[in-house]
């Protein structure tokens, strides 16, 4: 199944637009996009394929980690990661009271 990781990692400087753009160039590939800029961390929101949403974090923890080493970002710990399944995000729009 495919899983949206978002992963977000907290240090103590703000992040400029030069990094998050370079984020955003190394999750490209990975379906990926970056956040970030003028704020005390740095994020991004990648797809990938496991068999469940533990799985998927664990394998976006290590692309992500990868991705943020060819950057001149800080390798800083990762406080936050969320994941939506495929079907989940679905769900939503079978749903008549959602409020797509």
């Amino acid at each position: 199944m495919r899983f949206s990781v978002s992963l977000e990692a907290e240090g103590d400087r703000e992040i400029t637009l030069e990094e998050v753009v370079e984020l955003a160039d190394a999750v490209a590939g990975l379906g990926g996009i970056a956040s970030g800029f003028g704020t005390m961390s740095y994020g991004a929101q990648i797809i990938v394929e496991a068999d469940n949403s533990d799985a998927a974090v664990d394998i976006a923890l290590e692309r992500f980690t990868e991705a943020v080493a060819t950057t001149s970002l800080p390798p800083w710990p990762v406080a936050r990661a969320e994941t939506i399944g495929e079907d989940e995000d679905y769900a939503d729009l079978d749903d008549p009271k959602s409020n797509w």
